[in-house]
């Protein structure tokens, strides 16, 4: 029941799942070529567009242009007002060191004149004054001040010692009127009044300070005055000159200022135009862009639904059939649970009649029929080619028998019991979990240990060689009798810790073991003992390794390769339909998911190319081996016949390993000649007394005539040289 509930369970999902993709898968092609035509006319609005922006950008660049050109014109004006005013600039320094040297001369005499000044006071001014009668140098000294201060360059007549003293009545304003005095401003008329005086030897500053130290100031007043004004008017000319200059400069500077602002708004203006025609340009770029993408995915869209058009059909025909065997599932997964629980031990033939002869009938004539599939295969719905290729590659044999038992074994809930007297079971099984097997047996030191081990990792276990009986420590876990709320299973006195991916897979090499009915329940057996074809097959691949070990290799490579097509055939279909169905919105601006989509149909379609080229290759080659085929089906009947003596005496046992060693041994001593036919019969030949000798050795006298006439009978049968009911009707 629990079998039963978990087919059901997962395979409903997948079926479910499967319809989903599939219908999904369709949706989104149907969807993809609706958009083509709402794509189209995106695009041709697109295109409108970009070929209005193109026009606004070439019209933006030719005014860019012209507003560069103005820009470049204003700038050459300007860059020569800054060469024109950087040259009066220099010479504005220049003329103005020249006056500042000049006037650095006329500073002495200005000094001279201060310092004079500055020794007269109040005091030597009123001692001045008060002399009656001053000697004639004191008194020329007076008349000179009197000529060189004359107001307005009306120098007076009358410069005598009483006019001076009137002049000199006030001495504090006389004072102020030498210190105040304009010593850049003397007329013409005073300076040629003055001249007399300056030229008359006695006219020394030193000569006078013998007569009054007042007269003696004025005196050096008067000539320094007179000295400055002198080197005043000669740098006057250069004045004026630095004054025309530096107004020049003035006036070039404005107007570099007004062309650098007419320059700075051009720019402004510039950038402004500028900055629109980058965005037109970036605008014209996202609509080519855009316009591109569209077309893109417009050739996109038609390439997979171009590409994906024979899937289209597929599809909706897998559509019907998934849900015509959801429709009948219930019956389908009742059939195979019971082949799957009560079918594993019994032969193939067998099994067939079961399935065909017995159950189907009953569930259709029931007064509510079960409906099931007229064409169930239990393998269709325990695996799939693609698993069935991985488990050939791994080492299972090819025969429908061995592939129904890997999948029963790897499918049944009860823990599975393999009775593999040839032990190409148990290699498969090896192959199968690889590394990730503990294989252990029953007495051996430590099992106990590995098994409580696998329990708690949730490990895979192989307990081989079983006898027919098992010890009772393991009764609980064949039991599967969980205790504390399903936590642990008790093995011996220990608790042990239930991990539920736990898997226990049991393996005797009895050919045909008795085991107590509670085993039975607790375990799923399986026969895995080799059949006649599948033996047949192997010893056909064994004689055409020996005798054409490249045509051998060729078909081994060859049914690698096969399984692997069929491997990467459903992988990649599961991959187109997982890409298709999982995208979501418009997946068709996903042009990595649409091209990756085209990809995996190209490989599919590539590989079934090579998966057809393979079938033509595989039959060459199966026409080649084909010839040897009577030689393994002779071998084969052999070992059944050498097998089938245990039913005389149980001492009888032979190995296929043995029978191996045997087989080969006569294939190399068979005689060698040139035509093909003759040496499969030297094989047949060979084989058949190399097995009779080897068989005959291990008999009694009395079972030897038995053997060898159920050896001769079923030659003739296989030769199809006796009639079967004749020969059932003598023995």
């Amino acid at each position: 029941i629990r079998l039963y509930q978990s087919l059901l369970r997962r395979n409903g999902k997948e079926l479910k799942s499967k319809i989903a993709r599939l219908e999904n898968g369709l949706l989104k092609l149907h969807s993809t070529s609706a958009q083509v035509d709402g794509l189209k006319a995106r695009l041709a609005a697109q295109e409108g567009e970009l070929r209005q922006k193109n026009e606004d950008a070439d019209r933006l660049i030719q005014v860019v242009g012209v507003e560069t050109d103005k820009v470049s014109r204003e700038k050459a004006i300007a860059d020569e007002e800054e060469r024109r005013v950087a040259l009066i600039m220099l010479e504005v320094k220049q003329k103005q060191k020249d006056c500042e040297e000049d006037l650095a001369k006329a500073e002495p005499a200005l000094t001279a004149a201060q310092a004079a000044l500055n020794t007269l006071n109040k005091t030597n001014l009123t001692e001045l004054k008060s002399f009656g009668a001053p000697p004639p140098a004191v008194s020329n000294v007076t008349a000179a001040v009197m000529t060189l201060t004359a107001r307005g360059g009306r120098v007076p007549k009358d410069r005598s010692w009483k006019a001076v003293k009137v002049t000199m009545a006030k001495v504090d304003g006389f004072l102020d009127s030498l210190v105040n005095f304009d010593k850049e401003n003397i007329p013409d008329s005073c300076l040629k009044a003055i001249r007399p005086y300056l030229q008359d030897p006695e006219f020394k500053p030193e000569l006078v300070a013998t007569k009054s130290s007042a007269a003696a100031g004025l005196c050096s007043w008067v000539i320094n005055i007179v000295r400055f004004y002198e080197v005043f008017c000669d740098v006057e000319p250069k004045r004026q000159a630095l004054s025309r200059a530096t107004a020049d400069l003035t006036a070039a500077q404005e107007k570099l200022a007004a062309i650098k602002a007419k320059i700075a708004h051009l720019n402004e203006n510039l950038a402004k135009l500028t900055a629109k025609f980058e965005k037109a340009t970036a605008d014209k770029l996202k609509c080519q862009q855009e316009a591109e993408a569209t077309s893109g995915t417009i050739s996109l869209a038609n390439r997979l639904v171009g590409g994906l058009a024979s899937e289209n059909v597929r599809w909706a025909e897998a559509i019907q059939n998934f849900r015509h065997q959801e429709s009948k599932l219930c019956g389908d997964i009742l059939l195979t649970t019971a082949f799957v629980s009560y079918l594993g031990f019994f032969t193939k033939r067998y099994r067939q009649s079961l399935m065909d002869g017995t159950w189907r009938p009953y569930l259709s004539q029931l007064e509510v029929p079960i409906p099931v599939t007229p064409t169930l295969d239990p393998l269709r719905v325990l695996t799939d080619d693609a698993d069935v290729a991985a488990w050939q590659n791994q080492g299972l044999p090819a025969d429908r028998m061995s592939t129904e038992n890997a999948a029963i074994l790897l499918s049944c809930e009860r823990w599975p019991l393999a009775v593999d007297p040839q032990l190409q079971g148990v290699k498969w099984i090896k192959n199968r979990y690889g590394e990730n097997l503990r294989v252990t047996q029953i007495g051996q030191k430590g099992y106990l240990q590995t098994l409580e081990h696998a329990l708690e990792a949730g490990d895979v276990v192989l307990i081989e060689n079983l006898e027919e009986s098992i010890d009772p420590v393991l009764g609980p876990l064949l039991g599967r009798e969980v205790i504390k709320k399903g936590r642990f299973i008790k093995i011996g006195d220990k608790e042990c810790e239930y991990n539920p991916k736990f898997r226990l897979i049991l393996h005797t090499k009895l050919a045909n073991p008795h085991y107590q009915p509670e085993l039975q329940a607790q375990a799923t057996l399986i026969n895995f003992t080799v059949t006649r074809d599948g033996l047949e097959d192997q010893l056909l691949a064994a004689v055409v390794s020996m005798e054409r070990p490249d045509l051998e290799q060729l078909k081994s490579d060859l049914t690698k390769q096969q399984n692997g097509f069929k491997i990467t055939l459903k992988t990649l279909e599961d991959d187109l339909l997982s890409r298709l169905s999982s995208a979501s919105g418009n997946f068709l601006g996903d042009t990595a998911l649409v091209e990756n989509l085209e990809i995996t149909k190209q490989t599919a379609a590539e590989v079934e190319k090579k998966v057809q080229e393979a079938k033509v290759t595989e039959v060459e080659i199966n026409e080649a081996r084909e010839h040897y085929r009577p030689a393994a089906a002779r071998a084969s009947l052999l070992y059944f016949v050498m097998n089938d003596l245990s039913k005389v005496h149980p001492m009888y046992q032979f190995s296929l390993k043995a029978f191996s060693i045997v087989f080969r041994k006569a294939v190399e001593k068979a005689a060698p000649v040139q035509s093909l036919k003759e040496r499969v019969t030297n094989l047949i030949d060979s084989i058949t007394f190399s097995v009779y000798q080897y068989t005959t050795r291990g008999l009694f006298e009395c079972d030897k005539l038995t053997y060898l006439t159920q050896l001769t009978f079923q030659i003739l049968l296989m030769n199809q040289e006796v009639d079967a009911a004749e020969v059932d009707f003598l023995l």
